[in-house]
């Protein structure tokens, strides 16, 4: 695993609280042992295996005191201890690592025309992932929620995964998620501005949820490619997505960067063609009605209504795909001009906050054979370091999948940053 990022804000339900004290308070004993707990279990997250002896050198703590730490963790079941590390100078101590049978994360994804569900063990490996296919648009969130736990249990009763293992649950949604946690803006589900998603799913789960946590489905994606992508993505990119809509999650220094208000990555409202088609949100031009899926499938003459790949695998997207394929100049022409719009709104991204990495996720990793080298162009002609230090353009490797293990991913996460929301694991 890579450097643990901080994560969204803990929803209903999270037990424990923060252990930041005002200014100037000194610590007290239970709140210093909290944060070196953590300062122990993120360094046995980051390595491949690593000693007391390295834990100690790398955090300034002393032998005895990681010892008793670690201890602590292995009791409560969130570390294993294996045979020797490897590259060690004298005599060599015993590898530590997480544990895969420790604590799960559940994570649930609604989109537009899907439900999905991932269970995630403690090192982030998928245990479980199913997906079911259904419209949400118009059906009321109370439907679609309980649908989507039904689908959790259901797996969850064929799973090895004792119950008592899941301490969490990470919902993954298509659509603006304030630092409260409140559904602020989701266009494409109507009708589910403010609805309380964590306190739902919490509640009709009936599970010991510890946790519950809810973000934007390309936040999470994002994440899920920090944490889980076997590619080199390094620690600071934008992951774009694009499926009904158009979204960024950002990772600066190895963390999610959300905005001040929980709002950030809203690249589909960014301006391309001021002159443009009139968007949703009621302006111009924004890169949603140039590049979003539906403007690139009515401009191709593809298949309609949109939607998703889960959702509708021989759908939409493969009927692009298969075009593009073929050579259509029809299709080719408008995934070269969608390429040139997204070029465009990443340009400014990259100018504004200097990210040396761009990611293509969703329908765009799709068809980044087709849209790659528009895309680099744009990058060229207007970020203004890229003749200097270039950008890396990457495809997603993690699949139409991201989200909801970003969601799952999303828990195990919290539990490394603060284990003592496992408290009542660790021995005193």
């Amino acid at each position: 695993m890579r450097e643990r990022p901080t994560t969204a804000q803990a929803q209903r339900g999270e037990r424990a609280k923060s252990s930041a004290r005002p200014p100037g308070q000194p610590a007290h004993a239970g709140s210093l042992r909290r944060h070196n707990l953590a300062l122990v279990l993120a360094e046995i997250a980051r390595g491949a295996g690593v000693s007391r002896a390295q834990i100690a050198a790398a955090t300034g703590l002393t032998r005895g005191t990681v010892s008793a730490l670690v201890d602590s963790l292995a009791t409560a079941g969130l570390i294993v201890e294996g045979g020797p590390t490897r590259g060690s100078v004298g005599r060599p101590g015993n590898a530590l690592r997480l544990n895969a049978d420790g604590p799960s994360g559940l994570g649930i994804e609604i989109n537009v025309d899907y439900v999905a569900v991932a269970l995630l063990d403690f090192t982030g490996r998928a245990r479980s992932v199913r997906i079911v296919a259904g419209d949400n648009r118009g059906v009321e969130a109370q439907a679609v929620l309980a649908r989507s736990v039904n689908v959790a249990r259901s797996m969850l009763a064929e799973s090895i995964a004792s119950e008592s293992a899941i301490v969490g649950v990470g919902v993954a949604v298509p659509g603006l998620v304030g630092n409260d946690g409140v559904l602020r803006r989701v266009p494409n589900l109507p009708g589910w501005e403010g609805v309380p998603v964590a306190q739902i799913v919490q509640s009709s789960l009936e599970l010991p949820v510890e946790i519950t946590l809810v973000d934007n489905e390309a936040n999470l994606a994002a994440l899920a490619e920090h944490w889980y992508s076997e590619g080199d993505v390094g620690n600071d990119f934008v992951r774009v997505s694009g499926e009904i809509g158009v979204g960024a999650g950002i990772v600066a220094g190895g963390e999610l960067w959300r905005g001040v208000n929980g709002l950030s990555g809203e690249l589909g409202h960014v301006t391309v063609e001021p002159d443009g088609p009139i968007c949703s949100c009621g302006a111009r031009g924004c890169l949603e009605q140039i590049a979003g899926q539906e403007a690139l499938l009515r401009e191709a003459g593809a298949a309609m209504p949109a939607g998703t790949a889960l959702g509708v695998p021989d759908g939409p997207i493969a009927d692009l795909v298969a075009r593009a394929k073929a050579g259509d100049e029809q299709t080719l022409r408008a995934l070269r001009r969608g390429g040139t719009a997204l070029g465009t709104a990443l340009s400014t991204l990259v100018n504004v906050l200097d990210i040396p990495t761009i990611v293509l996720g969703g329908l765009y990793a799709e068809v980044a054979p087709w849209i790659s080298s528009a895309v680099e162009a744009e990058l060229s002609a207007r970020a203004v370091g890229y003749q200097k230090t270039g950008v890396r353009l990457l495809v997603s490797g993690l699949g139409a999948e991201a989200a909801v293990r970003g969601a799952a991913g999303l828990v195990i996460r919290r539990i490394i940053d603060d284990p003592s929301l496992v408290a009542d694991r660790l021995p005193r």
